[in-house]
């Protein structure tokens, strides 16, 4: 099976992030992709942190949801929506969910991010916490390839690559493909992206795909890029282009 990662510098426009992602979608589908993947806040990356809040989504309706669906429609396509802020119980809060879609348009699985990422490096700080509410349940689906092969695919996101167990929860449940759609900074990407990417994979002897955002960003913010695709032996290669397939 072909797959893609979809690299981004997404800003604070609504609008544009999904013109520039159905461009690279595009792109991946005419390499002969069967699953794409976009990654994390693919959708925006707004000034602060409740800008999320206001671009929350109920689940099953709204313009993002819609953009996946017809988007994987159109191009026969499984996407991987990166993230995305839907509704959680608290009014001040979201979940930050990975959706995927089935080249139908249905949607297939939905993902709540477990790990919560904190970072205080002086000058740059996050605490996720402040506006998401964690996930509970790790996730899986199955990709039937166009030669017929099935692949069990687990979701996380980002952070999460730094908790292994959640990896070998997947791999107990017989997952042949790890997503990892991510937004890294540039501090925490260059000291520890491609090690625990590599790491997960050999670990757990299944393909890890991690798309990335890969720039400095309309807020300030500098994430590493570098999306990398790993094999179960650990070899891996990065893209230098915003959307390629292996």
């Amino acid at each position: 099976m072909k797959i893609a990662a979809i690299q981004m510098v997404s800003g604070t426009a609504l609008e544009a992030n999904l013109a520039t992602a159905r461009r690279l979608l595009r792109d991946a589908a005419a390499q002969g992709a069967e699953l794409a993947c976009l990654p994390e806040y693919f959708c925006v990356m707004g000034h602060k942190d409740a800008d999320k809040i206001k671009l929350r989504e109920e689940s099953g309706k709204g313009p993002v949801q819609q953009f996946l669906a017809d988007t994987a429609r159109e191009l026969g396509l499984w996407i991987v929506g990166g993230t995305l802020p839907m509704r959680a119980p608290s009014e001040d809060h979201v979940y930050n969910s990975t959706l995927v879609y089935s080249p139908g348009g249905e949607c297939v699985a939905r993902y709540d991010k477990i790990h919560l990422f904190r970072f205080d490096g002086g000058n740059e700080q996050y605490d996720e916490a402040r506006v998401i509410t964690r996930g509970a349940q790790p996730v899986r689906f199955t990709v039937t390839a166009r030669d017929g092969s099935a692949w069990r695919v687990g979701l996380s996101v980002c952070y999460d690559l730094r908790f292994p167990e959640l990896y070998r929860a997947h791999a107990r449940a017989g997952a042949d493909l790890l997503l990892v759609p991510s937004a890294f900074t540039f501090v925490t990407g260059s000291a520890h992206w491609e090690v625990l990417l590599r790491a997960r994979a050999v670990e757990n002897l299944s393909y890890v795909l991690a798309p990335a955002q890969g720039g400095v960003h309309e807020n300030g913010r500098r994430t590493w890029g570098h999306s990398m695709l790993v094999d179960p032996w650990a070899r891996w290669s990065h893209s230098t282009r915003r959307a390629r397939a292996w």
